[in-house]
């Protein structure tokens, strides 16, 4: 249990770290092409990465709402979920914090959004709560379903990170403009933690969102997946 709660904050430190560190300090120069791509296929790199490197020790979640949506699947034990959250939750404010110690070392540094999530006038497209609430439940419910699938033992095994990390950049690419892409409410709760104001105000909706997301990506998997094991 202990090796795997390691895993699971290294994994979503990395994640945030990562995802979010391409966000704040890479974006900032556009002309380079990173911008919304770049940060997409960051996220995605984070999760292909850390999958491959301790998916076999904890399973790879790093985020809340896929621990919830595999245990209500019957792939993971419920007693694990709230200590996988906890580290994970962890991870993402230290990450967050590494990641705010290197951008405040800049000339002139302003925090901004600090790719913090949120909707209606902090969300990049102008998109309303309603919208936000939408796009974080149904990215979240197919990115569990696909976790869950890839992970199924009907596919060939040990390609599972790919898919995984391909599907979370595909996720950032359709709803970065809408909410800046949670469907994580650890890597949600590290930058409004840092942000705080609107940021914190707003921070339930990625909880809530997520999270309703994971119950449902792992319902439908429960009705037509494999079927767990006795």
């Amino acid at each position: 249990m202990q090796k795997s709660l390691i895993a699971e904050f290294l994994g979503t430190f990395w994640l945030v770290f990562g995802g979010c560190g391409s966000a704040v300090l890479a974006a900032a120069f556009p002309e380079l092409g990173i911008a919304f791509v770049g940060v997409a296929f960051a996220f995605g790199f984070t999760v292909l990465t850390m999958a491959f490197a301790v998916g076999g020790i904890s399973g790879g979640h790093f985020n809340p709402a896929v621990s919830v949506g595999l245990a209500v699947a019957g792939k993971f034990p419920a007693g694990r979920v709230i200590p996988y959250i906890v580290v994970q939750v962890i991870g993402a404010i230290v990450a967050a914090g590494v990641l705010y110690a290197v951008a405040s070392g800049k000339a002139g540094f302003e925090l901004g959004d600090f790719a913090a999530n949120g909707y209606g006038e902090h969300s990049p497209g102008g998109y309303s709560l309603s919208s936000a609430l939408v796009i974080e439940i149904v990215l979240t419910s197919f990115f569990v379903f696909i976790i869950l699938g890839s992970t199924s033992t009907k596919v060939p095994a040990g390609f599972a990170p790919i898919a995984i990390g391909l599907a979370l950049t595909l996720i950032h690419l359709i709803s970065i403009p809408v909410t800046k892409t949670s469907v994580n409410p650890a890597r949600s709760t590290g930058q409004a933690l840092f942000v705080g104001g609107w940021a914190l105000r707003q921070l339930w909706l990625f909880w809530v969102a997520p999270l309703v997301g994971g119950v449902l990506g792992g319902l439908v998997w429960k009705l037509t997946g494999e079927k767990a094991p006795n």
